[in-house]
């Protein structure tokens, strides 16, 4: 289980900013916030970048209960 942070996109299409999940890895992590959240969330996902306690990882990132998997679309803004 790990705390799922979800921000700007990936938090509207998941109608939620956090939530604990299943897994041992990251990979495994997303599968079940995607079988939570549904074919949205998993395109929003394809342009995310992935954090693990303010770091970036891959998808093979092992996690535990007392980590932070962030999940951060592209930012976009200003003039």
């Amino acid at each position: 289980m790990a705390q799922l942070r979800l921000f700007a996109a990936a938090r509207e299409a998941a109608g939620t900013s956090s939530v604990v999940l299943p897994g041992a890895t990251v990979a495994e992590v997303l599968a079940s916030a995607i079988s939570q959240f549904g074919p949205g969330f998993e395109h929003v996902l394809t342009t995310c970048k992935i954090w693990v306690n303010g770091e970036a990882v891959d998808a093979n990132t092992p996690v535990s209960d007392s980590d932070e998997v962030a999940v951060l679309p592209p930012v976009s803004g200003g003039q």
